[in-house]
């Protein structure tokens, strides 16, 4: 990424230590610009700011904390994102607390794609994980961008599900994006960097302390026009997120579970406060009619693509040809002839009633 004087500005004021968002913001309303901001006298800053950080703004930041994201930077996959670039996420400006910049790995241009929230517990049952999946990947191939924190349990299964699609995903992290956290998600955090993006409002070299991920929750909200809790404890963090959505205006929709499970109390809590029920993905889809992306058209992917994205529509239980046509767009004609070709490949099984069934 090409570093002109104003990013780098904006990078020494991004790591001024207790300057938070909203002073930044305010003096950048003040002074016009970071590099105004780094020039401007000890005495017109402390109209705005406390003596020390004013005196810290004067400083500047150090060499040895600028020199990371300078390093970082020259890897063209990596990029600086500051408020008001034309690449900066619209929906962010209208949050309450925008960051004053964003650290990206991967495609920039997914920050500003129609995008939808999937969140829920790192404790997830393995029915969680599927139906994370399988509403990741349906809504992907609608064209959205799935975005969420890239966590064991439900958001993992979403980004997989999600990089499946045609709408890929971004992971928002709680830590520097030089570090990835939880270690055992590296796998996925590369192939996020290589096919999505991942996303940082944190400097680099930033742990994964408790109290980043809560912070996190309102961008992986604000990014988003709705955000779906697949699964969520009473106490659980994702709870965090849909509240900070409803704030932020955007839908709310949760999956129902059992009433014996831990792990559905936080969404039924969700439903009996207004959050919208949904069985399946194209309870989504007709919720957001009018907001669906347009996409390129399913001929355009080879047809061993097609396959792969039907399998996953299918799923691991019995399945109709119209619920099929409901979760993937396609005619009955078209599945037809997909359905036979996965059949005759030993892939997927007719069953009596005309159900179709995933082979393990």
């Amino acid at each position: 990424m090409h570093i002109d004087e104003s990013l780098k500005s904006w990078l020494i004021l991004s790591l001024i230590h207790g300057l938070g968002n909203e002073h930044a913001r305010s003096l950048l309303k003040e002074f016009g610009s970071p590099e105004a901001v780094l020039a401007a006298t000890a005495d017109s800053l402390k109209s705005i700011v406390k003596p020390d950080i004013a005196a810290a703004i004067r400083k500047g930041a150090s060499d040895e904390a600028l020199s990371p994201a300078l390093a970082w930077l020259e890897d063209e996959q990596n990029h600086v994102i500051p408020l008001g670039d034309a690449d900066y996420p619209r929906t962010l400006l209208n949050i309450a607390d925008p960051p004053l910049l964003l650290y990206v790995k991967g495609n920039i241009d997914l920050l500003n794609s129609t995008a939808i929230a999937i969140v829920g517990s790192r404790h997830a049952t393995p029915q969680g994980i599927s139906n994370a999946e399988e509403f990741s990947s349906v809504l992907s191939n609608a064209g959205f961008c799935i975005i969420s924190g890239m966590a064991h349990g439900i958001d993992a299964a979403a980004h997989r599900g999600a990089l499946r699609g045609q709408g890929s995903s971004i992971a928002v992290v709680g830590t520097g994006l030089d570090k990835v956290y939880p270690a055992a998600n590296r796998d996925l955090a590369h192939q996020l960097a290589k096919q999505g993006a991942l996303v940082s409002e944190f400097p680099l070299g930033t742990p994964p302390t408790g109290s980043n991920f809560p912070r996190r929750n309102r961008l992986i909200s604000g990014m988003s026009i709705g955000c779906l809790v697949v699964e969520a404890s009473q106490q659980s963090g994702s709870l965090i997120t849909a509240r900070q959505a409803i704030e932020q205006g955007r839908d709310v929709f949760a999956i129902p579970g059992s009433i014996h499970s831990p792990q559905s109390r936080g969404c039924h809590k969700l439903i009996k406060q207004g959050a919208k029920l949904v069985e399946t993905a194209q309870d989504i889809l007709e919720e957001l009619a009018g907001q669906i992306p347009e996409i390129k058209p399913e001929s355009a992917q080879d047809d061993s693509t097609q396959h792969e994205n039907l399998l996953d529509m299918i799923g691991f239980d019995p399945v109709s040809m119209d619920t099929l046509s409901q979760r993937t767009g396609l005619t009955v004609s078209q599945l037809s002839a997909m359905l036979l070709t996965l059949e005759l490949e030993g892939r997927v099984s007719a069953l009596p009633g005309g159900l179709y069934q995933r082979i393990h």
